[in-house]
């Protein structure tokens, strides 16, 4: 099943259960999907998709950071659930262990020595784990191994 479908299927499941949280989010993911396709001129394949699923992911986080500074309790609970929503449709994420053995094998690959080699072993290591794993805990294991 691809994620539009999945996406209407679990609108329309959110409109019977009467879940309004699930269906403001389905909503959003699906406007977010349809801007980005008329955006590129053309149908979005997976890893298109994927970076429309993470920069959402990415605004409910900051989100929830904002509003928990700002003692906003109540908006810091529901956009907790639209992120649950979102991270719905996303991938399953990395172990620890794994992303630091996938780390471990591009610093090799590109032959890393030092600080100065960060940049390309990002660069490397980025689309490996595009959508599985956090980008800041990516380079902070990138700048741990190569400290």
């Amino acid at each position: 099943m691809s994620l539009s479908d999945k996406i209407m299927a679990d609108m329309k499941q959110a409109m019977k259960d009467k879940d309004k949280v699930k269906l403001n989010t389905v909503r959003m993911i699906k406007s977010a999907l349809m801007n980005e396709k008329i955006k590129l001129g053309h149908e979005l394949n997976a890893d298109e998709e994927l970076t429309v699923l993470n920069r959402e992911k990415k605004q409910r986080e900051e989100s929830i950071a904002e509003f928990a500074k700002a003692k906003r309790d109540d908006l810091v609970e529901e956009t907790k659930k639209e992120l649950a929503v979102v991270e719905g449709y996303m991938p399953k994420q990395l172990s620890k262990d794994e992303l630091d053995k996938i780390v471990k094998e591009t610093i090799e690959e590109v032959g890393a020595k030092g600080k100065s080699d960060f940049g390309k072993v990002m660069k490397a290591v980025m689309p490996k784990v595009k959508g599985r794993a956090d980008g800041k805990q990516t380079s902070a294991l990138v700048r741990d191994h190569l400290n």
